[in-house]
């Protein structure tokens, strides 16, 4: 049976663990050879072993820290070498620092959300570029529903998601010319964070889960890996520049962000 993705050669940065390890193992299983990188290089390479193991397809995982552009220039350029061209560029690596106010969020702590977040995107895509040129190609970055709701503790994270979405809209125009289309998807599902506090909390899952008009989290294989492959495939061969929330209409109600213990952050240095 043909996969949407046969022939096709993707990197997904964060790709080893939570929604990025969905999209890896989606992407694969539609027939892409993945390139798997996160700065957990153990993860990332058992995740590529796995992949091959179970979907018969060439998967390569190797450590990569997005906030370092020496590290993610060399890692596009060993994804190209290993596989000779480069098809799908998904840059799900992000960094949330400490949940604290906005007015005790630190320069430090900007820096390295930015750095991993924004720059890590901005080198990663201009590294892709010139491969993807070649013959079209496609890239999918992440926003956030934590932007569009101005999700408290988490401003620097906030303010980083609407710089990658504004780069993904302007990279969308002036890269169409080359028939590369970018595209950035919102996500919410069962990734690292929540999937921890969906463990160890009782309640939280029906809680996180109340208002959302489906009623359930996002799965990382089945609900959010889908449509990065659509984006990837010729299916989306006229949609670019876009933002498609995939989070079983969370968006529409929004959520409550505001902390329970608000009084105690307000008097914390």
């Amino acid at each position: 049976m043909m996969g949407l993705l046969d022939g096709k050669v993707a990197i997904v940065t964060g790709g080893a663990k939570g929604l990025g390890a969905g999209i890896s193992r989606r992407m694969a299983r539609e027939g892409a050879k993945v390139v798997i990188t996160g700065r957990d290089g153990v993860a990332a390479e058992a995740a590529a072993e796995a992949i091959t193991r179970d979907h018969g397809v060439e998967a390569l995982g190797f450590s990569c820290d997005m906030g370092v552009k020496d590290e993610v220039e060399a890692m596009v350029a060993r994804a190209v070498e290993r596989f000779g061209r480069l098809d799908s560029l998904v840059t799900n690596a992000s960094l949330l620092s400490p949940n604290v106010l906005l007015e005790h969020k630190t320069d430090e702590m900007l820096k390295q959300t930015l750095e991993i977040g924004t720059w890590g995107t901005w080198w990663a895509m201009r590294a892709a570029f010139p491969h993807l040129k070649e013959r079209g190609g496609t890239i999918v970055n992440f926003y956030s529903i934590d932007a569009q709701t101005g999700a408290w503790l988490h401003s620097d994270y906030n303010m980083n998601k609407g710089a990658i979405l504004a780069l993904t809209r302007s990279a969308a125009v002036e890269w169409g010319r080359f028939n590369i289309r970018v595209n950035a998807i919102a996500p919410t599902g069962m990734g690292q964070v929540f999937a921890q506090l969906a463990k160890d909390v009782p309640g939280f899952l029906d809680m996180a889960t109340a208002n959302n008009p489906l009623l359930r989290a996002g799965d990382p294989d089945d609900d959010i890996g889908p449509v990065v492959v659509f984006l990837a495939s010729e299916m989306s061969r006229f949609v670019t520049g876009e933002l498609i929330n995939v989070d079983g209409g969370q968006n529409l109600p929004g959520y409550v962000s505001k902390p329970h213990n608000l009084a105690e952050l307000e008097g914390s240095a």
